[in-house]
C-alpha cells in the first residue's frame, strides 16, 4: 500500500465528483444536492510511476504491480456537525486510521451548484471544517481521559505517557489549533499516532476549480496557497469536471491529448499523489525480477532493514544485507547483469538508508 487518504470537505464542493474521477468508478453519488454521500466509500488506485514499467521492461517481468494510493470518502460535513447538523460527525470515525487528510475546497462560482453556506469563502470553509474536526478530537480525548488516569494512577507506565500527551494535545485544541500544531519528539510520533487523531495529520489542500482555471488557478486559489503555506500545508489546484471527464477516456494517448488541448501536463491524480508524497515525505524503492516488477512506498530516511520489513516482517528480522543498484544505473547499462559489470550493484548493510528509485534484493535468515 503507498497510503490512505481521508477526503473531507463541506457539502457540494466537488468531493464526490473527484472522488469518482480519481477512482474511476461510480461508488460515490454525485448529485447537486447536500449529504448525497451518505456512507463511507473507499477507492483503491495505482500510483503511476513511468519507472516500474521501464524497469520491467528491461528485466522481462511478466506482472507489474504499482504501489497503490487508497482514498476514503465521507459524507460532506457542515457548521455544527459536531452537535447533530446535517448528518453530524457521525462518518469521521472512518478517516482516524488514514495517514493524510485531502481537505477538498471549492473554489469556483456557480450560480447552478448552491453552497451550504450562501456564497464561495474558501477560508471561512477550511475553518469550518477544521473547526468540527477539533471538536471531535476533543470529543475523543475526552472519553478516555477517566480511563487513562485510573490506569495511570495504578502504575500504568504506557497509559502515563498517553495521559501526558493527551492532556499536552488537549492545551492546544482548546486554544482553537489542530493537533499537528503540537511540538513533539520524533520518540513521541508514536504516541500521538496511536490517539488516531483527526486534526493530528497532514493536509492535502485540493482546490476545486472551473475548467478555465484548471491551468493558473484564481484569486481564490492564491488565498488558499498562502493557508497552506502559513500551516506547513501542502496544495493542488484541481479541476473535478476536468478529472471526471479524463475519467471517461481510454488510453493514455487520448488523455494526453486531452491535457494538451487544454494547458495542463498532468492528471489530478498525479498531482495528488506528487504533493501526497512530499507531504509525508514517502519516497519509493523497488524489486525486480523476471515474475514480477514491484513498486513500494517507504519514509524517507529510513534504513534497509525497514525497506525488507515493508515487503515481509521476517525479512526485517532476520536481515542480512541488501543488494542494491540505483535506478538510473539500473537503466543506463540494460538491467541486473550490466549493472553489475560495471560495478553499480553493490552489498548494503542494516546502516544502509534508501534512496528513491533503489532497485532490491534482499538477504536475510530467519
Amino acid at each position: 500500500m503507498g497510503f490512505k487518504c481521508g477526503i473531507v470537505g463541506l457539502p457540494n464542493v466537488g468531493k464526490s465528483t473527484l472522488f469518482n474521477a480519481l477512482t474511476k468508478t461510480a461508488a460515490a453519488e454525485a448529485a447537486n444536492y447536500p449529504f448525497c454521500t451518505i456512507e463511507p466509500n473507499v477507492g483503491r488506485v495505482a500510483v503511476p510511476d513511468e519507472r516500474l514499467f521501464k524497469l520491467a521492461e528491461l528485466a522481462g517481468s511478466k506482472e507489474i504491480l504499482p504501489t497503490q494510493l487508497e482514498f476514503v470518502d465521507i459524507a460532506g460535513l457542515v457548521k455544527g456537525a459536531s452537535k447533530g447538523e446535517g448528518l453530524g460527525n457521525q462518518f469521521l470515525g472512518n478517516i482516524r486510521e488514514v495517514d493524510a487528510i485531502v481537505h477538498v475546497v471549492r473554489c469556483f462560482e456557480d450560480d447552478d451548484i448552491t453552497h451550504v453556506e450562501g456564497g464561495v469563502d474558501p477560508i471561512r470553509d477550511v475553518d469550518i471544517i477544521e473547526t468540527e474536526l477539533m471538536i471531535s478530537d476533543l470529543e475523543s480525548l475526552e472519553k478516555r481521559m477517566k480511563n487513562l488516569e485510573k490506569k495511570a494512577k495504578g502504575g500504568d507506565k504506557e497509559a502515563k505517557e498517553t495521559l501526558d500527551m493527551v492532556k499536552r494535545v488537549l492545551f492546544v485544541l482548546e486554544g482553537g489549533k489542530p493537533a499537528r500544531f503540537l511540538e513533539i519528539s520524533e520518540e513521541e510520533e508514536p504516541i500521538l499516532k496511536n490517539l488516531q487523531l483527526i486534526t493530528s495529520k497532514p493536509v492535502l489542500y485540493v482546490c476545486n476549480v472551473s475548467e478555465d482555471d484548471a491551468a493558473k488557478g484564481n484569486p481564490l486559489t492564491l488565498k488558499m496557497a498562502e493557508r497552506a503555506a502559513t500551516e506547513g500545508a501542502r496544495h493542488v489546484v484541481i479541476s473535478a469536471a476536468i478529472e471526471a471527464e479524463i475519467a471517461a477516456l481510454e488510453t493514455h494517448e487520448e488523455k494526453s491529448e486531452f491535457l494538451e488541448s487544454i494547458g495542463l501536463t498532468e492528471t489530478g491524480l498525479t498531482q495528488v499523489i506528487g504533493e501526497g508524497y512530499k507531504l509525508l515525505k514517502f519516497i519509493t524503492f523497488f524489486t525486480i525480477g523476471p515474475k514480477e516488477a514491484r513498486a513500494w512506498t517507504l519514509k524517507k530516511d529510513r534504513k534497509a532493514p525497514q525497506a525488507a520489513g515493508e515487503i515481509h516482517t521476517d525479512f526485517e528480522r532476520g536481515f542480512i544485507c541488501a543488494e542494491t543498484v540505483a535506478y538510473e544505473d539500473y537503466i543506463e547499462h540494460k538491467g541486473e547483469q550490466g549493472a553489475k559489470a560495471v560495478g553499480k550493484f553493490r552489498q548494503e548493510g542494516r546502516d544502509y538508508v534508501v534512496r528513491d528509485g533503489d532497485v532490491f534484493h534482499f538477504r536475510f535468515n530467519i
